[in-house]
């Protein structure tokens, strides 16, 4: 196992012990559902992000597109369709705002930050201007008693998230479309010599994090059973520490989408304890910088020992 992962779990298991020491319920089969299905949809829209940051980009936008995509699906003329409907609607939103992302950053020749900021401002703009600034409310039963249910015993959010985490995993890891956005984080131009369509296949991978917003953006209306333009707020700055902490570096061409996992159950245990433990968010927020600033620290430290 990379030593980085070992690192990583090894803290993840350390933050456990330490929830269990203040509370006895903490590893319990109620609170640990708890915590999975509070991480599921920044899980989700961090699987989108890993393959962003390994191909050499950065997404800004992913938070704007959860909202965009939210409010979208819980408009009354799409809630009259059905719960299958407003599904699609949610997956078509994200994919069409990441397509755009990525025609404007291949083909535009828009810095990827720049791109990815504009989409930040107009998604979120957008999301209020459909929905009014109100929050719109899911009326269809049929998706609430799915979405919020579960299956074997397992809730369904749960699920998608490892659906999503695995068919990641295997695209990354097995297949072309993997080796071809490892390629052109490495090194863009090499990649590009050796034949991958680099501008297709960046607008591609910025598609499929629009994707994964979609499908974040139906978790996220499932559990707050409404649709809101505040919905998915710091989103984008949750999955690229997630992400970091993982072992993917910044700079693409390495990373790993169980580091990213891990990543996110990190800061979800960190949230739990402080939350149960009634810490305010501004400590929360000390956290996670401490945690991100040591992150890149081992990352550094880890590449200088590899090159030396």
């Amino acid at each position: 196992m990379d030593v980085r992962l070992t690192i990583l779990i090894g803290v993840l298991v350390a933050l456990c012990v330490v929830g269990y020491a203040f509370n006895s319920d903490f590893l319990g089969e109620t609170n640990i559902s708890i915590m999975l299905r509070l991480a599921s949809a920044i899980g989700v829209v961090s699987v989108g992000m890993t393959f962003v940051i390994i191909s050499g980009g950065i997404d800004l936008s992913v938070g704007s597109m959860v909202a965009l995509a939210s409010v979208w699906m819980t408009t009354v003329a799409t809630q009259e369709y059905g719960p299958f409907v407003m599904v699609i609607c949610a997956m078509l939103v994200g994919l069409g705002a990441g397509l755009i992302n990525g025609v404007l950053i291949a083909y535009g020749k828009i810095v990827p930050f720049i791109a990815t900021l504009a989409m930040f401002a107009s998604a979120r703009g957008l999301a209020e201007r459909l929905s009014n600034r109100e929050t719109q409310t899911v009326e269809d039963q049929a998706f609430r008693d799915f979405f919020r249910g579960d299956i074997l015993g397992i809730p369904v959010l749960i699920w998608m998230l490892a659906i999503v985490f695995a068919v990641g995993w295997v695209l990354l890891n097995r297949t072309t479309f993997g080796r071809r956005t490892f390629a052109i984080g490495g090194n863009t131009e090499a990649a590009r010599l050796a034949g991958i369509n680099v501008k297709w296949h960046t607008t591609l991978v910025y598609a499929l994090a629009g994707l994964c917003c979609g499908i974040a953006a139906i978790m996220v209306v499932a559990r707050a059973t409404s649709g809101s333009s505040t919905n998915g707020q710091f989103y984008e700055l949750d999955a690229i520490a997630a992400v970091v902490i993982g072992g993917t570096l910044l700079s693409g061409g390495r990373g790993t989408l169980i580091g990213t996992l891990i990543g996110v159950l990190i800061f979800t245990v960190v949230n739990s304890i402080f939350t149960q433990n009634n810490l305010d968010t501004s400590t929360q927020n000390i956290a996670k910088g401490v945690i991100i600033v040591g992150a890149v620290l081992l990352q550094t430290l880890t590449t200088r020992t590899r090159k030396t």
